[in-house]
């Protein structure tokens, strides 16, 4: 049977949402299932309410859970409070702002009691930490979503003072508290009805507090000069208004493709394993925006709370996430004079290596961490990291005057960014990267997966460099053996091995039972394929 990859979904395969909704309040966890506890991933705790993963006890148990983390920290600010459009989010806003209420926490929602996009969030946290105006204590926030994953799924995610993702101290310590509460049947837990919750929170402009500051961290005018003609696909996500907003605030020649938006998202076509999934770096589920690629100059689009970015040329189409990070780069550290001369590149240790090559010749320090958004925070806070980029189509960086922006990933800030490159150097974005690759060479990059028991992941996990005794990789002499991060020192939670022309990374998944293998060469596709087998062969060998 043919796939229907890139085809838009049919009625069989949209999700049932009386069910959905049903089965957040009904289902009741067992705390004894390890796949139904809280549980704190890269960005947050996900799930869906009919796996009974993510279900109103849940919620109540991890807000009651940051209520008392924020309070032993001494945060006493208000807390923003967010959503994007999945079915489960705007329940699980609703179950959050009872227990936060509940407990005295001053919170402020959307004034417009619409979607707000993540980057929205954390600079609203760090606008009111760091902007002009002194306050005596600190906020922070949390925004309910799960990303790009399917109708299905929730997620809710803790973002600290400093605006991006809660660093695993703080997630294993609120996952354990909320745990413990579900243990006891949420005793504990204090909240209040939800009409008394609602009349009580505070509200926050999002949408004119992140809009209209935009020309504070891109060129606008080159956009609006150049008339760049722009097309931005919110894929039925939180970035709707937002990009209605910033085509009529900043007058740029810019079309929403589709402002549709529905919580079943029938209008999308379908992902690579044929299931409804918004991520803006898949050709499939990007389709129908690739389809319509000759009408603009550029087009763009954005998972469902807007972390993520997509960048489509008439040219080339689609751009792979990790080709859009190094014209980035390269562009961004010849254009932004006040940046600072000493500031590194950031990039994930499995993000492509042509970023290091685009380092090198700019003459710029490569900072490589562990995947994660959370380990750019620092540095792009303080400013000695204007930026930091992931091979999954996320990134941010700091204002033109070297200010922070957001810290966490911002797929409205890079998607409007290839539209400044394409205005200010009169070639797209694609057009960039093939000149790169004329000059370092055109990498080959592929994810895969391979099965391993929850043993052999937690082995993977665990491992030392001593314990991989290969010297050679796919015909190469092997020039290093990571299990930290060359950037931090951080352990990556897996291995990275690399040859002069060719490397692979091994990472256990957290939902699955897999791991997966990130390799890329140099050298053509055929040895990609060879490092992919030997990096497998060596993996196994030493987790057994």
């Amino acid at each position: 049977m043919a796939s229907r990859a890139g085809t838009v979904a049919l009625p069989t395969d949209l999700v049932d949402l009386t069910d959905l909704l049903d089965a957040y309040y009904d289902e009741k966890p067992d705390p004894a299932n390890p796949d139904q506890r809280v549980v704190f991933g890269t960005s947050g705790h996900r799930g869906s309410s009919l796996k009974t993963s993510f279900n109103e006890d849940h919620i109540l148990a991890t807000s009651q859970a940051i209520v008392e983390y924020r309070r032993s920290q001494g945060i006493a600010g208000p807390l923003f409070l967010a959503k994007d459009t999945h079915a489960l989010s705007e329940p699980a806003q609703n179950s959050a702002l009872e227990v936060l209420v509940g407990n005295g926490v001053q919170v402020l929602i959307d004034a417009r009691h619409g979607f707000t996009p993540t980057p929205a969030l954390s600079h609203a946290v760090l606008s009111y930490n760091h902007g002009p105006v002194t306050h005596p204590d600190q906020a922070d926030g949390i925004v309910v979503t799960p990303s790009h994953n399917p109708p299905g799924d929730g997620g809710f995610k803790y973002n600290p003072p400093h605006g991006g993702p809660a660093d695993s101290d703080a997630t294993t310590w609120i996952a354990n508290r909320a745990n413990q509460l579900l243990e006891n049947r949420l005793d504990g837990v204090k909240r209040v009805p939800l009409t008394t919750a609602l009349n009580q929170a505070g509200s926050f402009d999002f949408l004119s507090s992140y809009v209209d500051v935009l020309p504070e961290v891109l060129d606008l005018d080159a956009i609006r000069a150049a008339g760049v003609r722009i097309g931005a696909d919110p894929m039925g996500g939180a970035s709707v208004d937002y990009w209605g907003e910033i085509s009529e605030r900043h007058h740029l020649d810019l079309t929403v493709v589709n402002p549709t938006i529905d919580p079943q998202w029938a209008f999308m076509t379908l992902d690579w394993d044929e299931k409804i999934r918004m991520d803006c770096s898949s050709p499939f589920a990007m389709a129908s925006l690739i389809s319509k690629a000759a009408d603009f100059d550029i087009a763009t689009g954005n998972d469902a709370d807007a972390d993520r970015h997509g960048i489509v040329t008439p040219d080339a189409g689609l751009m792979n996430p990790n080709h859009f990070l190094a014209v980035a780069i390269q562009y961004l550290y010849t254009h932004r004079k006040q940046w600072p001369a000493d500031a590194g590149v950031g990039k994930t240790l499995v993000s492509s290596s042509i970023i290091d090559r685009v380092a090198a010749e700019l003459g710029r320090k490569l900072i490589e961490v562990p995947v994660g958004f959370k380990w750019f925070v620092p540095g792009l806070l303080s400013g000695s990291g204007v930026f930091g980029g992931e091979e999954s189509a996320g990134a941010s960086f700091v204002r033109r005057n070297g200010k922070v922006w957001t810290t966490d990933k911002d797929g409205i800030l890079l998607a409007l960014l290839a539209s400044e490159i394409a205005a200010v150097t009169g070639a797209s974005p694609s057009q960039h990267y093939a000149r790169l690759t004329e000059k370092f060479g055109a990498p080959s990059y592929a994810r895969v997966d391979a099965a391993a028991s929850r043993e052999q992941k937690a082995k993977l996990g665990r491992l030392a460099a001593s314990d991989v005794v290969a010297t050679e990789l796919a015909g190469e002499p092997i020039t290093a053996k990571l299990t930290e991060a060359p950037g931090n020192g951080a352990p990556i939670g897996g291995l990275k091995v690399t040859t002069a022309n060719a490397w692979f990374a091994a990472r256990p998944s957290g939902t699955e039972d897999v791991y997966k293998i990130y390799a890329e060469s140099f050298k053509g596709d055929a040895h990609l394929q060879l490092v992919q087998a030997e990096a497998k062969a060596l993996v196994d060998g030493v987790i057994g």
